[in-house]
């Protein structure tokens, strides 16, 4: 979530028991649809657990995503008045930071598998605390958007060997356990680090965000580095980006167009979290307080969403969930703009509240028919998942942002691309891909 100037005027880590559900909700909102969608998951009593120091080290490994994002939210407005720029180019250090993250997806795996888990893993956390240094010492914006470019690689190389670990250590059948911790931990420690990051905003300045981040690596790095032991030995003697590799995946239609979809969803939900702050506190005068509320409110509407799509599936199928989430977020377009002129909450967050329920049911039914062709290369399409999904998203609504549109208006567009795909699932080939897959 985007915290707009007035977390610092009136800084809420005092106040942390009144804040901190509305902030668990919100995030947790946000993860919910990745979490209640794992194809991993089997019955507990089948799984081993895990030892203390083994969920310790993979936690460490994938807090640094989260971290990277939601401590230094609440600077965001410092930053921008620091560099004399505009709260988009400020919060560009997002998007740019979820590009890195998605086009690292592709090297990380393989890099991972040639090298090991824990060369990528240490790798990534002395990437992550350089870059924290640089976005510190950042005199620019520009060096501020490569240090944070720096910083997505690297964050994304310790999520890569963190999930690969789990699957060396426990197998493909019996990892759903420990991917149940660690997504625990993704969304307990981002429910606490916008706070933190208020605290440290206010009284040491935006900067400390930065080396807070630089502290962390270097601590999780140097436990890692006596701790960490290889899960994968036998590294593969193989280049580490092969063409042929993804070209096979992207050549799938059923991929693109599924891939597209959680392109698209996920873009209406950057857009909402990066103007919200801007609509409901700069524009419409809410306090901190409110602005949570009606955040909380949308995360929880998207988890009850993500709740129920599967159920819907499993009755009607991923056609119709797909179908029902795409007209969902249309009608929210039509919402988002007929209530354009009223200024208040509800006109602005009504809309939304629906294209949340869109999203999850989108991504619910999208992101596994992406992924259904690809038993023996469900990595690779992993990868090539992430890199549409955030990636392509955050390109996508980094563009938009510089149209001169309004909030609303940019966010009905949004909500609107994704309409044609409704044109694609009507046709012979959109239904087919529901009844039965190409083996590629």
């Amino acid at each position: 979530m985007i915290v707009s100037q007035y977390s610092c005027e009136f800084p809420i880590w005092n106040n942390a028991n009144e804040y901190m559900p509305f902030l668990f909700i919100s995030l947790v909102g946000y993860y919910a649809p990745k979490l209640t969608h794992s194809e991993n998951l089997v019955p507990s009593n089948a799984l081993p657990t895990p030892s203390k120091l083994q969920v310790a080290l993979l936690a460490m490994l994938v807090l640094f995503s989260p971290l990277a994002i939601d401590i230094y939210l609440p600077a965001l407005p410092q930053i921008s008045t620091a560099f004399h720029v505009e709260h988009a180019l400020a919060q560009d250090t997002i998007t740019w930071f979820l590009f890195a993250m998605g086009v690292g997806q592709l090297f990380a795996g393989p890099l991972a598998d040639k090298l090991g888990r824990r060369t990528v893993a240490l790798g990534g956390v002395s990437i992550y605390a350089l870059s924290a240094c640089l976005a510190w010492a950042a005199q620019s914006i520009d060096m501020m958007l490569m240090a944070r470019l720096l910083q997505g690689l690297g964050a994304c190389a310790t999520s890569v060997a963190a999930f690969a670990t789990v699957r060396d250590l426990f197998g493909p059948e019996k990892s759903g356990r420990m991917i149940s911790y660690l997504n625990g931990a993704i969304c307990f420690i981002p429910a606490l680090a916008p706070i933190l990051g208020a605290w440290l905003t206010h009284q040491f300045g935006w900067r400390s965000n930065f080396s807070f981040m630089a502290g962390f690596a270097v601590v999780v790095g140097t436990i890692l580095f006596f701790q960490m032991k290889e899960s994968n030995p036998a590294t593969e003697k193989v280049a580490v980006f092969k063409l042929e590799r993804y070209w096979s995946v992207l050549k799938t239609p059923s991929f693109l167009f599924h891939a597209t979809l959680c392109l698209m969803a996920m873009a209406v939900i950057l857009a909402y979290v990066t103007s919200a702050p801007v609509v409901l506190m700069e524009n419409l005068g809410l306090t901190m307080k409110e602005f949570t509320f009606w955040f909380g409110v949308n995360a929880a509407i998207n988890i009850a969403a993500a709740f129920t799509a599967p159920k819907f599936m499993d009755r009607f199928g991923t056609y119709k969930a797909l179908v029902v989430g795409i007209s969902t977020l249309g009608l929210a377009g039509v919402i988002m703009l007929v209530l354009a002129e009223h200024a208040s909450p509800i006109a602005f967050m009504l809309p939304i509240f629906l294209s949340s329920v869109g999203f999850a049911w989108i991504l619910g039914a999208a992101a596994g028919k992406a992924l259904e062709p690809f038993g023996d290369r469900a990595g690779t399409a992993a990868a090539l998942l992430g890199l549409f999904q955030m990636s392509g998203s955050g390109l996508l609504v980094g563009t938009m942002q510089r149209l001169d549109l309004t909030s609303q208006v940019m966010i009905a567009l949004q909500m609107f691309l994704i309409v044609p795909a409704l044109l694609v699932l009507a046709s012979k080939a959109g239904k087919s891909w529901h009844t039965t897959f190409a083996k590629a």
